[in-house]
């Protein structure tokens, strides 16, 4: 039964913490035209008694993707079985998976790009025919038996939509695209995390952490536990600006958010390579971080505001980096026009 005030749940891997991630559509913050569409799908299939259809989310890490899932299966009434990309090596694995699914549940699939050939090709005929093939037997004496599968709705996601093979990511009826929060939603989802917590926050002190969450609820909430460990070990009630700005100057976290990878990313662009164009691997060799972490957990934010442009020579750091990082930006020679070849 549907509760509406706050029911925390316990993390299955650490039973002495509170999970945060809410469990309906409706306790869901943000992403409010993704939640409008999805709740049109969700009811309609509930009146049609039938799976929802099959559900791409896709966007960078943290946005709720897995959280989604998960209210999927609660919506529909049905059970959610989680695996992910890396870990379904063989073209067993998934039969044996499908084969024990219950009827009408969800199989959540995380990191879908990094599945195999194999393993789709065994996935697409589960997905649309509810079929899958195998194989018994070797040489001449080997044939192939095609088995039913229950009724279920795969909801796969990924940070690299651009990776899926075409007839993969062609056979999900339903494709949703997360973005960054705004402020304004990362200080609901603060506020609602607190009220779980069980610790006193001040308007001002959730304005701090979301403004220093680089529009990522999973940021916003790993930062308010931090906050709370300060401002219980140093005896505060209450998480007021100024043990907000204690915690970030302890974790190097600015007032934008940069931690301290993002400054040095942007400060050895400007101070060794006079703000770029820089190479991915370059960058990679010179900061001692994995060029996918970069791509993938850096690269995303400073582009989005604007400290770093991406180029067909590399990466540049922007006029905002250079002050941001306390230094002058260089005059920069004023692009000439592109002509036309008219042969």
């Amino acid at each position: 039964m549907r509760e509406n005030e706050l029911t925390p749940d316990r993390l299955p891997d650490d039973p002495s913490e509170l999970s945060l991630r809410p469990r309906w559509l409706a306790e869901f913050i943000g992403q409010d035209k993704l939640k409008s569409n999805l709740s049109v799908f969700l009811k309609a299939a509930r009146q049609r008694e039938e799976p929802v259809d099959h559900v791409l989310l896709y966007g960078p890490p943290g946005l709720g993707k897995t959280t989604l899932a998960h209210i999927i299966a609660n919506e529909m009434g049905t059970t959610i079985h989680v695996t992910s990309g890396p870990a379904i090596e063989k073209t067993g694995d998934l039969v044996g998976i499908l084969t024990n699914l219950d009827e009408n549940s969800v199989l959540f699939i995380d990191e879908i790009h990094r599945l195999s050939r194999a393993v789709e090709e065994i996935l697409y005929p589960a997905m649309e025919d509810r079929k899958v093939d195998i194989l018994i037997g070797k040489g001449p004496a080997a044939r192939s038996i095609r088995l039913d599968v229950p009724a279920f709705t795969v909801v796969g996601a990924t940070t690299r939509q651009g990776l899926l093979t075409g007839p993969l990511r062609d056979r999900f009826g339903i494709i949703s695209h997360f973005q960054y929060y705004d402020e304004a939603a990362l200080f609901h989802i603060i506020t609602r995390s607190a009220k779980i917590l069980g610790y006193d926050i001040a308007e001002n002190g959730a304005i701090e952490i979301a403004r220093r969450s680089r529009g990522t609820p999973r940021i916003a909430n790993r930062l308010l536990r931090r906050v709370r460990d300060f401002a219980q070990v140093d005896g505060h009630g209450t998480i007021e600006p100024s043990v907000v700005d204690h915690t970030c100057d302890a974790l190097e976290i600015d007032h934008l958010g940069l931690d301290r990878v993002d400054r040095q990313l942007l400060r050895i662009m400007i101070e060794r390579y006079r703000g770029g164009p820089v190479g991915l691997e370059t960058l990679a060799a010179s900061t001692g971080e994995d060029s996918t972490t970069i791509e993938d957990v850096y690269e995303p934010f400073l582009l989005q505001i604007g400290m770093l442009q991406r180029t067909p020579r590399g990466r540049v750091a922007t006029d905002m980096a250079y002050k941001h990082c306390g230094l002058k930006p260089p005059k920069r020679p004023d692009e000439p026009a592109l002509e036309l070849d008219e042969q």
